[in-house]
């Protein structure tokens, strides 16, 4: 399958990290998605029925990134993907990409990333 909706820089505030600090003041968090799906349908049918609603994909990213704290980002991409996968059945596979640029860490970087892969 070809087929791809990806979906860059969804930004929400959380309280996610293993420091006190992180879950006491909280960071800016960005996720990306790219989605494995087929598109065929839509592509005919040009009806939102038939495809995903991305507006509700970023719905449920923000509701993640702002929801209950994970020590780790690796937990909060799981979260999402899981969460993702399960509300959109047309989903085959999912790679979800979570940003932590102020990951409090000694050296002077862009961004730290995690992502993950969730696939039926």
């Amino acid at each position: 399958m070809s087929d791809q909706i990806s979906i860059t820089g969804i930004h929400a505030f959380g309280f996610h990290g293993v420091y006190d600090h992180e879950r006491r003041d909280g960071q800016d968090f960005f996720v990306d998605v790219l989605i494995d799906l087929s598109l065929a349908k839509a592509s005919q049918s040009d009806a939102l029925k038939d495809t995903v609603d991305y507006g509700r994909i970023c719905d449920i990213v923000i509701e993640e990134i702002a929801g209950p704290p994970c020590a780790l980002i690796e937990k909060l991409a799981g979260n999402i993907g899981d969460q993702l996968l399960k509300t959109f059945k047309p989903i085959k596979k999912i790679k979800v990409t979570v940003h932590k640029p102020a990951a409090p860490v000694d050296a002077q970087v862009l961004d730290i990333a995690v992502t993950v892969e969730r696939s039926r």
